[in-house]
C-alpha cells in the first residue's frame, strides 16, 4: 500500500487530565506516513475519541512537508479548535525530530563510511 521510500512516524505528547483523549489513551498520538523523497506527509492518523476528530486531523498533515514545523503549526491554530490544540502541535513536533532521527539513520545505512 506504501512506497518504499516511506516511512511510518509516531508522534506524541500528553493533553490534559481532563480531556478524553487522555482518559482513554493516556496520551495523544498522531501517526504519520511520510514520503522520504520529498518529505511531504501522505497519510496521517490521530488518537481520537470521534472519528471526525481524526479525519479532521489528517487534512491538517497530507500534503504538507514535515519539515515545515511552522506552516503547519500554524495551520493547527488557524482550522483546529479542539481542546487537544496545543498537544496536537506538540505531538507534532515530537514527530519532527523522530523524522529528521529516522532519516539520519537511513542516510547512515545507505552511506556507512569506512
Amino acid at each position: 500500500m506504501f512506497d518504499k521510500d516511506t516511512v511510518y512516524i509516531v508522534g506524541d505528547a500528553q493533553s490534559s487530565s481532563n480531556n478524553p483523549i487522555t482518559q482513554q489513551f493516556s496520551a495523544f498520538f498522531i501517526g504519520l506516513v511520510v514520503d522520504t523523497s520529498n518529505h511531504k506527509i501522505v497519510e496521517a492518523s490521530c488518537s481520537s475519541t470521534i472519528q471526525l476528530t481524526s479525519d479532521f486531523t489528517r487534512s491538517l498533515f497530507v500534503g504538507h512537508s514535515i519539515l515545515d514545523l511552522d506552516k503547519v503549526g500554524d495551520e493547527i491554530r488557524y482550522r483546529y479548535f479542539g481542546s487537544s490544540q496545543k498537544t496536537l502541535i506538540a505531538a507534532f513536533k515530537d514527530a519532527h525530530k523522530k523524522y529528521k532521527q529516522a532519516i539520519a539513520f537511513r542516510e547512515k545505512q545507505l552511506n556507512p563510511t569506512e
